[in-house]
């Protein structure tokens, strides 16, 4: 759950429980003896369903793979281009082949196989291992010798198998059906099992043939969906491995839905958990921003590095969180993650990370390609939804790393003034001099140093705080609004980076839907205001309710009181629209404690009432968190939302 927020992160962990990075708890399991070694590295490319869903054809296909060549993405180790859902036509040939969509595909699967190998690539295909795929057409449950024979047949290097309208039969049944289908061929043909995580398929599917395996429910482009998945990969490192990688899900980055701070989390965080590396965006149009975090070398490295180690979370303190992994070279890949609605500094040691003792290490920043040394603290200001990503080596010399932070207070009101601190810390092994530091907040905003804005020295291991006023416009509108400190030195460059939220408190007896919430992250789609994920009305046990939120789990509502209410009320259940699925934890929680909990509910069960006392309470934060089975179905609602606060401000 959340916690108070700005919050620096101390990443110390318990030795004598936690293993460090450069020793992995347990090893992955041993692949099938037969199984083709296609994939020693995470697989990777671009498939069609994030930004095109069934509108596609061959055209697209084709103009994918000649963009992949001239924007640099193949160079970059991109291999695959996948054909998702929508390709097959709607029935089978007279002798029970799939067979492409006319109209889409008028010169079939071989054809196109053959145009994209020219170019230096490979042609991934798609199909089910149920009676339909997901858009309900031919798939190869039963059909698995003659559907991998016609991939074999026209070049296909690889199937992403899908898990809808599987009949309820055993998934190790099915998927292992196509897995021995697939090496009867003789084809070199990788294979992705998307089983969407339903029955841990990081515990058997390497076993049956498997290349790489889906471990949640499908990915959107929006934010939550992204930390949602994140949080379902904890534990599951044990399970990777060459030749066999866990997946969360397709890259979202240039498909619109995020900022560029959040898609550089991403790709971070994706990278350092030797994920697929699996495009989902327009590869024909993209900007230069896109292609600059889909293509940097430095990033893909850690993710394709041979030693084959998933990355994994080695500390947590709310939204700060801090993801490492050994490399081969004898050093440490590091993501600092700052999930939170506040930049933050977010930090670890050198000894955390599993790294022998020295006198001072090398911090590489991959993104900014900055080269600095620390003595022991690996730590930086890291924005709102974002993370820095470094790799950390024993020994080496040269400019100190200079750690800034941007402090303030987490909420005012319109036209408050308050104090700002700028912190500039000194990491490194030798003096930083000259200092100049500026803090810009937005435009309109009032900014004023109160003890000068430079500082003639900074010692090793010293901290140097400067003061600002900063005056809110009493016009501003509610929301988060950053401070970003700029800090200048002899030899560099740094920001800290901060933020603010101005917001107003409820009066009377408000509906919390007819409010809006301070921030909204949801595992899937969009929220639901009085209505449930899918817009249809609140059903919850058949009963029907008029308002409510519906923020697909994992989810964190946050709403401002600002101390001014008493009594928070609601129902708390999943919605009919499931089929009786799902199954989702709920809490309420104040101020970073919890205030209620309603344990484990699941599909068909009716909603739990919820009664708090929010009394003196300044930030309430409804959590829905994910059950056992994943975040498949998990239509969480908070139902009836009723405040109960002062008549007045």
């Amino acid at each position: 759950m959340r916690r108070p927020l700005r919050v620096a992160l101390l990443a110390v962990l318990a030795a004598a429980s936690l293993p460090v990075v450069g020793t992995p708890g347990t090893a992955a399991p041993a692949a099938a003896a037969d199984k083709p070694p296609l994939a020693t590295t995470p697989p990777m490319g671009w498939n069609s369903w994030n930004k095109f869903g069934c509108d596609i054809d061959e055209e697209l296909i084709r103009g994918t793979a000649d963009a992949m060549v001239s924007s640099g993405m193949r160079a970059a180790g991109y291999t695959y281009v996948n054909i998702d859902d929508c390709w097959m036509a709607p029935e089978r040939d007279a002798q029970g082949r799939l067979q492409a969509d006319p109209v889409r595909f008028p010169s079939g699967i071989k054809a196109l196989a053959d145009y994209v190998h020219a170019r230096g690539l490979k042609l991934g295909i798609y199909s089910s291992a149920g009676t339909m795929t997901c858009q309900r057409l031919p798939a190869s449950l039963d059909h698995e010798t003659t559907d991998a024979a016609s991939f074999a047949a026209w070049g296909v290097d690889l199937l992403k198998y899908d898990n809808c309208y599987n009949e309820g039969r055993p998934a190790l049944e099915r998927y292992t059906a196509m897995a021995d289908a697939l090496a009867a061929t003789g084809r070199d043909i990788v294979y992705s099992i998307c089983e969407w995580g339903a029955n841990r398929p990081w515990e058997w599917a390497a076993e049956i043939g498997g290349h790489y395996w889906r471990t949640t429910g499908d990915i959107s482009d929006r934010w939550g969906s992204v930390v949602s998945i994140l949080d379902q990969q904890v534990g599951l490192e044990a399970y990777s491995g060459p030749n066999g990688w866990n997946d969360p899900d397709m890259l979202e980055i240039g498909n619109g839905g995020m900022t560029t701070e959040e898609y550089r989390a991403h790709m971070s965080l994706w990278s350092i958990l030797n994920a697929p590396l699996i495009a989902g965006n327009d590869l024909r149009s993209m900007d230069p921003t896109t292609r600059a975090l889909l293509t940097d070398r430095d990033v893909i490295a850690v993710n394709q590095d041979w030693a084959g180690i998933q990355g994994h979370k080695i500390a947590d303190d709310g939204d700060l969180e801090v993801w490492a992994k050994p490399t081969s070279g004898g050093g440490a890949a590091v993501v600092l993650f700052n999930r939170g609605t506040t930049g933050a500094r977010v930090a670890t040691t050198a000894a955390d990370l599993g790294l022998p003792g020295a006198r001072a290490y090398t911090m590489r920043d991959l993104w900014t390609d900055t080269t600095t040394v620390t003595r022991s603290h690996v730590r930086a200001s890291v924005p709102a939804h974002g993370a820095r990503m470094f790799v950390v080596r024993p020994g080496g010399h040269g400019a100190p790393a200079v750690a800034p932070d941007a402090v303030a207070p987490g909420y005012v009101e319109q036209g408050e003034s308050f104090t700002a601190s700028v912190l500039v810390t000194n990491d490194g092994t030798r003096p930083v001099r000259d200092v100049r530091v500026a803090l810009a907040a937005p435009p309109g905003w009032d900014v004023r140093a109160e003890d000068g804005t430079r500082v003639r020295v900074v010692r090793p291991g010293r901290t140097a705080t400067l003061d600002f006023t900063v005056t809110a416009p009493a016009t501003v509108a509610n929301g988060t609004h950053a401070l970003t400190a700029d800090i200048r030195h002899r030899t560099g460059r740094v920001s800290g980076h901060g933020a603010v939220t101005t917001a107003t408190s409820p009066v009377g007896t408000p509906w919390l839907s007819d409010l809006e919430p301070v921030s909204a992250e949801v595992g899937w789609g969009s929220l639901g205001v009085d209505e449930s994920v899918d817009g249809n009305p609140l059903t919850i046990a058949g009963v029907t309710y008029a308002k409510g939120l519906a923020p697909h789990a994992a989810s964190e509502l946050t709403y401002y009181l600002g101390e001014h209410c008493t009594r928070f009320t609601a129902a708390a259940g999943i919605d009919d629209e499931t089929g009786n699925r799902g199954s989702v934890t709920f809490t309420v929680v104040g101020d970073g404690r919890t205030l209620a909990e309603t344990g484990l509910v699941t599909g068909g069960q009716p909603a739990v009432p919820v009664d708090v006392d929010v009394t003196g309470v300044t930030e309430l934060v409804l959590v829905a968190g994910v059950g056992p089975d994943n975040n498949n179905y998990d239509h969480s609602e908070w139902v009836d939302p009723k405040l109960t606060c002062q008549a007045t401000r």
